[in-house]
């Protein structure tokens, strides 16, 4: 059978419409907007748990160089937290203050780092505060916190 090519049917069109493509755009950005701050909050605490260890393995050598010496006044010499502070690319550790029977020990957020604006401190008793927090984050003075709205760790 012959087929008369006034009768065939012109080919359909294959693709997208513009307000299909626009559609999934429109979905994908609101999904965006959703999901990158939850993720930038997700990755932000897991490098606070970095100072977190530290500051504790920091706490414990300062208690060891007490037991052996019976003060802490030249614990951060010694512990190597003067000479040569740790670094782990988002915190800077220090030991502002010393006395023989008392001792800080700090960690501040890196400026640049996605923990720009975080400081904490542990003392000799295990005491620990969280003394800045960048904006959006809420502080407190009892604990190191772990989310936005002052949490413990």
């Amino acid at each position: 059978m012959r087929i008369n090519s006034s009768t065939r049917r012109p080919p359909a069109n294959a693709g997208f419409t513009l307000v299909e493509a626009m559609i999934t755009v429109a979905i994908i950005a609101i999904l965006a907007a959703v999901a990158l701050p939850s993720y930038r909050d997700y990755t932000t605490r897991g490098k606070l748990t970095q100072a977190y260890s530290t500051l504790a393995g920091l706490g414990v050598s300062m208690q060891q160089y007490y037991q052996d010496n019976r003060n802490y006044t030249n614990a951060c010499a010694v512990t190597g937290l003067a000479a040569k502070p740790p670094a782990d690319g988002n915190f800077v550790y220090d030991c502002p203050t010393k006395t023989a029977t008392t001792f800080l020990v700090n960690a501040t957020g890196v400026t640049g780092s996605a923990v720009e604006g975080f400081t904490f401190t542990l003392d000799q008793n295990g005491a620990r505060a969280t003394t800045s927090v960048p904006s959006g984050w809420t502080s407190n003075a009892s604990c190191w916190v772990r989310s936005k709205s002052g949490s413990c760790n």
